[in-house]
């Protein structure tokens, strides 16, 4: 009947009208985008995003969070002071760990894409229900493919 709409189109629909239902304001933005260069003559580009859409988003965000020390709002002189501070430790290793997480979770996504959707109904419920942060998909990719390392070691 419309040739256009297929599984995938209404699968983001679906998560639009969660993230709108979520105000989940990334994956709007994100589907959005995605249908833009999808259905006008921007379609070349999408095997762009798709090879370094991940990479130009992590420099993004990673220069979102250096911008307070830039400001001068993070005085570095008393982190390096405090720097056997419990808190400081843990704080180095909690980073340790996420950027750990988030790895496994690039290659999880990489090599079994099936599962974003499940990732991404996820984060939106997440935020719908726990007054989350929609910055879980990756995360939540790198527990589950520590937790399926896990199930393949029984």
């Amino acid at each position: 009947m419309f040739p256009w709409l297929d599984a995938n189109l209404i699968l983001l629909i679906v998560l639009l009208i969660l993230g709108l239902f979520t105000q989940n304001h990334p994956i709007i933005y994100a589907i959005v985008i995605l249908l833009l260069i999808r259905y006008t003559p921007l379609k070349p580009l999408l095997p762009l995003v798709e090879k370094n859409g991940l990479q130009i988003g992590i420099t993004i965000l990673t220069v979102a969070v250096l911008v307070p020390i830039v400001t001068g709002k993070i005085d570095t002189s008393k982190a390096f002071t405090s720097f056997f501070d419990w808190k400081l430790i843990a704080a180095i290793a909690v980073g340790a760990l996420v950027s750990w997480l988030g790895g496994r979770g690039v290659s999880l996504m990489t090599y079994q894409p099936q599962l974003i959707t499940g990732l991404l109904l996820g984060t939106a419920l997440g935020v719908a229900l726990f007054k989350g942060v929609a910055v879980g998909p990756l995360i939540a990719a790198g527990i589950l493919s520590a937790l399926l390392f896990l199930d393949t070691n029984k």
